[in-house]
């Protein structure tokens, strides 16, 4: 990060070791969303630096796990960018062959090799050789079940608990399950689960809780919280998953800032709010909208709504 904002009501000492930390949260009010709202605004119109992720995972290039070749050219952009923590790729009748299965629902990513064509010139009778270009389908080996693979060591960094944002996680209703075993973050809506990448990978503590508070926002669309989700799932990068986006960092933000730590998470999440509106032609009024709904995602967890709406079947 290049900037730091913050704003008067922040602790000027570490929120891990402060004192007058916890007395800072406990006199936050309800205008903590609006300020949040307004930083990440100021933000936007200020230009902000791109959003990084935030844990570290296995560095090495994208390689496919049967044969151990690493993926060349345009391949290594096109595999690389899809965030998985693994390097480690291969198709569906590999993952077969050795005895997994691709998790449902999982989408395959594009690799792309040359084939050489011949083809006999009519007027010459010359034979010619013309690269033609194909695709293939792959999944990581992360997207797969039963498959084992190499596993980087984990590092070894020392993970503080930041005891308001643990209060927030623990007391949410009616949580989802939480797991860390993948090297990426995200909300399984069908099994109403967490995962998250290992406490250790996140360069700092601050940064855990607000990818954290993300996967949660996500969690409160499920049809047993908020019903905020749609049933049809929607297609990365389209407009209703880059709201969602949107409404998931909105919520984080204004967590982070119920928590106190904001000041350490702000301009990451300003640039991944970015990010989501460029594919929304940067229509900053989304900010706005996206705000509503993240206050109403952050009070849920937070307990401040009635008891969550009851799915068809399911005793009251």
């Amino acid at each position: 990060m290049t900037t730091e904002t913050t704003t008067d009501e922040t602790a000027s000492a570490s929120p891990e070791t402060s004192g007058a930390y916890k007395r800072n949260v406990e006199a936050r009010g309800s205008d903590v969303y609006q300020i949040v709202t307004n930083q990440i605004i100021e933000l936007l119109e200020a230009g902000v630096v791109p959003w990084r992720k935030p844990w570290s995972s296995d560095d090495r290039l994208p390689m496919n796990l049967i044969s151990g070749k690493p993926y060349r050219g345009v391949n290594v952009f096109l595999l690389h960018v899809r965030g998985f923590g693994s390097p480690y790729w291969l198709t569906f009748n590999q993952a077969k062959a050795k005895g997994g299965n691709i998790r449902k629902g999982e989408k395959s990513s594009l690799a792309v090799f040359y084939k050489t064509w011949e083809t006999t010139d009519k007027a010459t009778g010359e034979i010619k050789r013309l690269p033609v270009l194909r695709y293939y389908r792959v999944f990581n080996v992360e997207q797969c079940e039963g498959i084992d693979y190499p596993k980087p060591e984990a590092r070894p960094v020392e993970f503080n608990p930041i005891e308001a944002c643990e209060k927030i996680v623990a007391e949410m209703p009616k949580p989802p399950s939480i797991q860390h075993v993948e090297a990426r973050a995200y909300y399984r809506h069908s099994a109403d689960m967490v995962n998250m990448p290992p406490r250790e990978t996140f360069a700092k503590v601050p940064e855990y809780y607000n990818t954290l508070f993300h996967e949660l926002a996500h969690a409160t669309g499920h049809e047993s919280r908020l019903d905020r989700l749609q049933k049809k799932q929607s297609n990365f990068g389209d407009a209703s998953y880059a709201r969602e986006e949107l409404i998931a960092e909105m919520t984080a933000s204004f967590l982070c800032g119920q928590a106190g730590i904001e000041r350490d998470t702000i301009d990451n999440s300003a640039s991944y709010i970015a990010n989501w509106l460029e594919r929304l032609k940067n229509d900053r009024k989304l900010v706005v909208q996206a705000a509503s709904q993240g206050n109403k995602a952050a009070d849920y967890i937070l307990g401040k709504l009635p008891s969550p709406v009851a799915v068809e079947g399911e005793a009251q």
